[in-house]
């Protein structure tokens, strides 16, 4: 090990609507020592999530925030430095959940020890780890439309949505992606092969959307909720299945959002359209691991799943990037990952 200290970014403050660079701090700590039982890592690489925000408070979600002046929580992929714990040796890889910082101290029940040879380590923090499992689980464990109806997927062009929307095709589906920029729709209809594609930030989404969904909606995953929902109220068909896995357009918006009133409009397609509706949150699944890994490991390998990933060096490049996932501009397709290592 070369470095005495251990380099962070901490939550400086809560924000208020969307996160801003000054909501975040870089500090350093003296390098944790492993007690029995525990293990010092390195991260090597770093998740940069848009669920994050919830992390950091004044967010729709109802997990407790991250204490102010603790680093940001989220996986890594990391390698050993040092180990009291006889279930890990100085040099394996790991995916850890240290988080924003260099150096992570674990009692090795929240590592799962990864192959480097058996696919890209990047692939832990993406398709083959949190994002995707995230994915298997919505098409899996939550939903069983029958083959041959139409499955939406939102946020189509992310990390979780890109393999949602693979995993439903494979299982016989018609698949409509939903995502912001012709150059995302682009690559869901010419690159993931779906059947159809809406980009929402086009002036004419609401026609583009009827036209993609002529019979209305069989399945949706959801990554976004928001007024993207409320316009896919009216496809829903008749005991359609719903799987919500992120909010993404109300993390920083908690509050009511202006316009009419459509929960009224909501509760009566729930009952009389006889719909199922289940969120999850894939911390509660990670039991499923060798499952999903099962299917979707060789998946990858045999090059039938596609995927995407961006990268971002150091650890001073993450605020910008996280910022960047919140950004109407945002170009970024897949995972987002710091290389740190």
């Amino acid at each position: 090990m070369s470095s005495k200290t251990n380099r962070q970014i901490v939550i400086a403050a809560r924000p208020h609507g969307h996160a801003r660079m000054s909501d975040f701090e870089f500090v350093e700590r003296p390098l944790p020592v492993p007690g029995e039982g525990e293990v010092l890592t390195r991260n090597v690489l770093i998740s940069i999530d848009p669920y994050q925000r919830n992390l950091m408070g004044n967010a729709s979600s109802e997990t407790p925030p991250i204490d102010l002046g603790q680093p940001m929580s989220g996986p890594t992929v990391a390698i050993v430095e040092q180990s009291r714990n006889p279930g890990f040796a100085v040099g394996d890889h790991v995916v850890a959940w240290s988080g924003w910082q260099q150096y992570g101290l674990s009692d090795g029940s929240d590592l799962r020890k990864i192959d480097a040879r058996a696919a890209p380590l990047s692939t832990a923090l993406g398709v083959l780890g949190h994002t995707g499992l995230t994915a298997w689980l919505g098409i899996t464990k939550f939903m069983n439309p029958a083959p041959g109806g139409t499955f939406v997927v939102t946020a189509a062009a992310g990390s979780v949505g890109s393999l949602a929307a693979q995993l439903a095709k494979l299982r016989g589906h018609r698949v409509v992606g939903i995502a912001g920029g012709k150059e995302k729709v682009r690559y869901l209809t010419e690159e993931l092969d779906l059947d159809g594609a809406v980009d929402y930030k086009a002036p004419d989404f609401a026609r583009r959307l009827d036209a993609a969904l002529p019979d209305g909606l069989d399945a949706l995953l959801d990554n976004v909720g928001g007024t993207m929902f409320e316009a896919l109220m009216p496809y829903f068909n008749h005991h359609a299945q719903i799987a919500i896995a992120g909010l993404i357009s109300q993390y920083a918006n908690p509050g009511a959002a202006p316009g009419p009133d459509h929960l009224p409009a909501l509760l009566t397609s729930f009952l009389y359209r006889f719909i199922q509706v289940q969120g999850f949150a894939m911390p509660d699944h990670v039991a499923s691991y060798p499952e999903f890994l099962a299917e979707v490991a060789p998946l990858v390998t045999q090059r039938k799943i596609k995927y995407n990933e961006e990268f971002v060096d150091g650890l001073d490049s993450i605020p910008a990037a996280f910022l960047r996932l919140y950004d109407g501009g945002n170009p970024n397709r897949g995972k987002l990952i710091a290389r740190v290592g």
